[in-house]
């Protein structure tokens, strides 16, 4: 885990629903359990803010940060699929993006990536698909400068093979049986007596968990092979995030309320 992915994590997870703004004395104890250092801190809080996630602001303990509008775009949209807070039902259309021209290797490379992370599958170079839109897909074709022409549309074959082309389902499955049984023993050793340990169990699974989001648009179950091991593997992540959030919601106050 980087510190960078760290600090993404402990905004979306938990100062979210805290008013999205922390002191950078409060972020250094908060990262300070997942073994970074002061320095590396402040150094992935100054590339967050250069990359616009985070936004200098005035607290009463003192300088601190705050998230962006779009960093709460992003951290919202990410939430909804880690913990499933979207309807699952589907109306059977795609949305479809079809991108005028391809960018510059680098630039091409990270459209990928972020276009995965919102969802969306590559049925070819220039043509993807998702379940459902996204609202940052704008945002994110503009920062590259890339333009595209979008539209919803009904597969006239069996959508469940075009989901199966779009998206690598069996890998997929065989990753989330295996993320059940590497993970099983060690989260399950962990009881909560100590909310310091609590917090960085929860975040190194959550962070684990997280990398699912680059690979996993969360199709509908018409769409999935039958016995989907992502829905058992979703049901363990749930069980113990909520074991243990009482003791790292503890540690995050008194991270946040310490002079």
């Amino acid at each position: 885990m980087r510190a960078r992915s760290a600090l993404f994590d402990v905004y979306g997870g938990h100062l979210r629903e805290r008013g999205g703004a922390a002191t950078i004395a409060a972020l250094v104890r908060l990262l300070e359990p997942l073994d970074f250092a002061a320095p590396a801190v402040r150094t992935a809080v100054s590339r967050t803010v250069r990359q616009g996630w985070l936004r200098p602001v005035r607290l009463p303990g003192g300088p601190g940060y705050a998230m962006t509008p779009r960093a709460e775009r992003r951290l919202d949209e990410a939430a909804a699929r880690i913990y499933r807070t979207r309807p699952s039902t589907w109306d059977g259309l795609w949305h479809v993006v079809v991108l005028e021209e391809l960018p510059a290797r680098e630039a091409r490379e990270r459209l990928a990536s972020s276009l995965q992370l919102l969802g969306y599958g590559a049925l070819g170079p220039v043509t993807w698909v998702a379940p459902r839109p996204s609202a940052e897909l704008a945002d994110v074709l503009a920062g590259e400068g890339v333009r595209g022409s979008t539209f919803l549309g009904r597969h006239e074959d069996d959508p469940a093979a075009l989901a199966a082309r779009a998206w690598d389902l069996a890998g997929l499955g065989r990753d989330y049986a295996l993320f059940v049984a590497e993970w099983e023993p060690v989260v399950s050793a962990v009881d909560g007596s100590s909310p310091a340990g609590a917090f960085a169990a929860s975040q190194r699974f959550l962070h684990a968990w997280r990398k699912f989001l680059f690979r996993d648009p969360g199709l509908p179950r018409e769409l999935l092979p039958a016995d989907w091991p992502g829905a058992g593997a979703a049901e363990f992540f749930d069980r113990h995030t909520a074991r243990l959030a009482p003791a790292a919601a503890e540690f995050v106050d008194d991270c946040l309320s310490a002079h």
